[in-house]
């Protein structure tokens, strides 16, 4: 495939996002979870004690007095970390750098994101949804990170799974800003009622409980019959999207073990496992939860930001269930990514690894919507560990599996839900539905138009 200049790549795409949108229910899963997040348990006074050290990113910055312009998404307890604890902390160690954060809205960020590159207006540093860096990248309008000073040292303590979103045709293209995932949020009540002592460990065990059910009870609720909300339970039971390479899908989205993944969460939803929740019935997966009605739910960190405390109390958190293939989860977050058109790359590149700092990541973490660390040593220490629920959500990452990288992700995302749900609702058996769709997200992995 030739690759196009940035200023056509730029028109095409503008002009493809105006005929068919920028996407909606499929790209929510991880932003939505992280700029929504209400106000967190901790301030931003508490925030400022974290890493006190004030330890920066060590990387040396001689240059001219220049302010770089940095879009994000981030909630209000989380823009106030950053505002208010991390930036000042960051223009005290390099003086000659001034940041100017510009607060975005994630409804047709995207077409906005294209549209000021287009015309030159665009920011000189993103936090930006993890599925949007390949199509950028695809696009020519990010900036390798590879060569750049501390990147290899940093790379050797990251998740691999946050890391990997940044990856695309052989080069990385930003940093893992923050990570999320889906772990299980149980109710208390309905572990009482239906007399077990500890959290399920397989899926196997979740379904045995069936019989013990009263009326209005449910064993599993899931938030949809989409790629985010259903990807821990395919996932777990041994589906796949694609192979390894995600360069195809036929004989992997088909194949036996994902057909049968499939027909396993229709049957469970049919026979009153999985709750009315699954197709937008009530009751709702919070209140559910709290009100005894399903045992448990896929839900990330922000869930536990959004409540108040009386609720909260209800319910507990724990690993997710294994399948055949484990206890897998979603793989969600934000990166850091320079753009191409910039010319403060020196300047934004110190700021994006101050942000990957220990300052800052303890900061994030411990305030602004107990947002995960990407570093490893970070997010194993001690401070960030003691946040509430913050360790089973890093031992949950362990099973995670990134949506796949590619700059078509939202368009199969669409076809993946659309073949969930007509499986669902017995539009189309699970052989069929998936059968149908395997050439069509084949075509989409080559960059063909489908």
């Amino acid at each position: 495939m030739k690759r196009k200049t940035l200023a056509v790549s730029l028109s095409a795409i503008l002009a493809a996002s105006m005929l068919f949108g920028c996407g909606s229910n499929s790209k929510s899963g991880d932003t939505k979870s992280s700029s929504d997040n209400g106000s967190a348990s901790a301030s931003a006074a508490d925030a400022s004690n974290a890493g006190s050290d004030a330890s920066g990113s060590g990387i040396q910055y001689d240059g001219d007095d220049v302010t770089i312009t940095y879009w994000h998404t981030h909630g209000d307890s989380e823009e106030e970390v950053l505002v208010d604890t991390i930036i000042p902390e960051f223009e005290k160690q390099y003086p000659n750098i001034h940041v100017d954060a510009v607060r975005m809205p994630y409804d047709g960020l995207m077409q906005q994101i294209i549209t000021s590159l287009s015309s030159g207006t665009g920011p000189d540093l993103m936090r930006m949804d993890i599925i949007w860096v390949p199509e950028l990248a695809e696009m020519g309008a990010l900036a390798a990170v590879d060569d750049l000073e501390g990147f290899a040292d940093l790379k050797d303590n990251l998740y691999e799974g946050p890391l990997s979103t940044n990856y695309y045709n052989g080069k990385y293209y930003g940093l893992p800003l923050n990570t999320n995932c889906l772990s299980g949020v149980y109710s208390k009540t309905m572990m009482e009622e239906l007399n077990i002592d500890s959290i399920p460990t397989t899926y196997d065990e979740v379904v045995a409980l069936k019989d013990k059910l009263g009326p209005d009870q449910y064993l599993i609720a899931c938030e949809g019959a989409n790629s985010w909300a259903m990807a821990p339970l395919f996932h777990s039971l041994g589906g796949v999207y694609t192979n390894e390479d995600y360069t195809k899908a036929s004989g992997y989205i088909n194949s036996e073990d994902s057909v049968k993944a499939l027909e396993t969460i229709v049957e469970w939803y049919d026979e009153g496992i999985i709750g009315p929740c699954f197709t937008g019935g009530k009751p709702d997966a919070a209140n559910g939860l709290y009100d005894g009605n399903y045992l448990f739910s896929y839900q990330g960190p922000w869930f536990f930001t959004n409540d108040d405390e009386e609720n909260l109390a209800k319910v507990e958190v724990g690993l997710l269930p294994a399948g055949k293939a484990g206890s897998l989860t979603v793989n969600g977050g934000e990166d850091l990514v320079m753009f191409e058109s910039s010319d403060k790359k020196e300047a934004s590149w110190v700021f994006a690894m101050f942000l990957m700092s220990e300052f800052s990541q303890t900061a994030q973490a411990v305030g602004g919507g107990h947002l995960i660390p990407t570093v490893k040593t970070i997010a194993e220490s001690e401070e960030v560990q003691a946040v509430p629920n913050m360790s089973t959500y890093i031992e949950q990452l362990e099973g995670a599996v990134s949506r796949t990288p590619s700059p078509a992700w939202e368009k199969i995302s669409d076809k993946l839900s659309v073949a969930f749900q007509s499986a669902v609702l017995h539009e189309d058996t699970a052989q069929s539905a998936l059968d149908k769709i395997a050439p069509e997200l084949d075509a989409l992995l080559a960059g063909e138009a489908s």
